[in-house]
């Protein structure tokens, strides 16, 4: 038997996150159950899934919706915390929800409590530091039709 090589290379820890935004340009925010700052949909990004992948399945286990996200908006790789591995976030545009779509939104009462459309500086109170840069990135990044890449999330030159 072959020893595999690639099985002794560092792991990172991955992130999929969706922008999802109203006719009004707020976006999505969900409130967890388990911990005070507030989230975009989106989560941990299972072994042998794909980014996408686990945004799409996120979105149907968070939010109840069959959306297929759009092209992705950010990565950000984000340094490792004395209680954390390093990682690597993504963020994919989620476009906007018709009134329809947002009719049909279905929480999972042991993971979520609410959601909330919100603007920007709304964002900003309720999302942790990190990821409110983030989400201001995936924003940007919609408008300018780019991708960023970011560092803790702060832009990278």
């Amino acid at each position: 038997m072959t020893d595999d090589f690639t099985a002794t290379l560092p792991r990172k820890r991955m992130g999929a996150g969706v922008l999802l935004s109203d006719s009004q340009g707020r976006v999505l925010l969900v409130e967890p159950a388990y911990k005070p700052d507030w989230e975009i949909p989106g989560g941990t990004v299972e072994a042998g899934e794909s980014p996408y992948a686990a945004a799409v399945r996120e979105l149907k286990e968070e939010l109840g919706l069959r959306v297929s996200p759009g092209p992705l908006l950010v990565v950000d790789w984000v340094p490792p915390q004395p209680d954390r591995t390093e990682g690597l976030m993504t963020v994919f545009d989620g476009g906007t929800l018709t009134p329809e779509q947002t009719a049909r939104i279905q929480l999972p009462a042991e993971e979520l409590r609410s959601w909330e459309w919100c603007t920007e500086p709304e964002a900003g109170q309720r999302l942790s530091a990190l990821l409110a840069r983030r989400v201001a990135a995936a924003v940007r990044a919609r408008t300018e039709n780019t991708v960023a890449y970011l560092e803790n999330g702060y832009f990278v030159a």
